[in-house]
């Protein structure tokens, strides 16, 4: 049986909480919305990305805020570890990407580029390159060492709400509000497919851990797994009763997790294509989720304004 962890991230300080799934509380995160958020590398710390303009780093164990980061001028849509745990970057609705060297709290780099609101931005799996993705149809491509774009990829007809490279960094993910995924080769950039078949905008992609899936969500409220080779529609898990904003693979790549406007996150079992277990907690919509690198914990935050870690 799941457990859920919850911790009241105000004014710097936690308060913890501990209680069963069944259970409901409402706690408090300073009077914003959170947009996503990610483990470390380690699986010890968490990275929120807020609408009140900060990046936030918090402790796992203990719940405490270790620090924070401001310098975006705007929302924040979402924020993440490097490979090495050192850095992050994040995304803003100002348009920017900023590089932020954890060890010394200070931003080391401001990308600019983007004409219109940053959606996504994510590191190659060696964490060399940045690839994000905007309002404005765009992809681009950075070169973290000299903070240079190095192409912008289009081909969507649509806002493009998130990018993603593959395990191997061979190719780049894409989904957009014209209802698609494309896949991108990441040395050419030339577009090698493009999946249709949610009928709403996607809203999020991920391959699986080996790189031969994709999973996609959508405000369809459906999610799909794809052969990333053919481009073929695997299985189609439907459940949710509104928009489902991510989701993510497990570690092994048989599990799936996603959260939903409906206030609500699903597990799956990838073969059998069915629900696992609803996990219910959060009063307003679930916009992101994401599983610890050592699979032992999902962590989700809410438009109720919390954190909540489950185990």
């Amino acid at each position: 049986m799941l457990r859920i962890i919850c911790f009241l991230l105000l004014n710097s300080r936690c308060a913890f909480y501990c209680y069963n799934k069944y259970l409901y509380t409402q706690i408090k995160y300073f009077q914003f919305a959170i947009n996503s958020v990610r483990f470390s590398p380690d699986s010890r710390k968490i990275v929120s990305a807020s609408t009140d303009k900060t990046i936030r780093i918090w402790n796992v164990a203990s719940g405490r805020q270790l620090q924070i980061f401001k310098g975006h001028s705007d929302w924040i849509n979402m924020a993440e570890f490097s490979s090495d745990g050192n850095t992050l970057i994040s995304c803003s609705c100002d348009n920017t990407i900023r590089l932020w060297d954890i060890q010394s709290g200070r931003e080391k780099m401001k990308l600019v580029g983007h004409l219109d609101a940053v959606w996504c931005v994510k590191f190659s799996p060696d964490s060399k390159y940045i690839v994000s993705c905007s309002f404005d149809r765009t992809i681009r491509l950075w070169d973290v060492s000299f903070g240079k774009e190095i192409k912008k990829m289009i081909g969507h007809s649509s806002s493009v709400r998130t990018t993603q490279f593959s395990p191997d960094g061979q190719m780049i993910a894409s989904t957009s509000c014209d209802k698609t995924i494309a896949l991108w080769d990441a040395t050419s950039f030339e577009m090698l497919k493009q999946l249709a078949g949610h009928s709403n905008y996607v809203k999020y992609a991920r391959f699986s851990p080996n790189g031969k899936c994709i999973v996609s969500c959508s405000s369809d409220k459906t999610i799909r797994i794809w052969s990333a080779k053919s481009g073929i529609i695997l299985k189609v898990l439907e459940g949710h009763s509104d928009v489902v904003n991510e989701v993510d693979y497990f570690p092994d790549g048989q599990r799936i997790i996603s959260c939903s406007d409906d206030n609500t996150m699903c597990l799956w079992d990838v073969e059998a294509g069915i629900e696992i277990q609803r996990l219910e907690g959060h009063t307003s919509y679930v916009n992101s989720v994401h599983i610890s690198p050592d699979g032992k914990l999902i962590v989700s935050c809410s438009h109720d304004k919390t954190i909540r870690i489950w185990c």
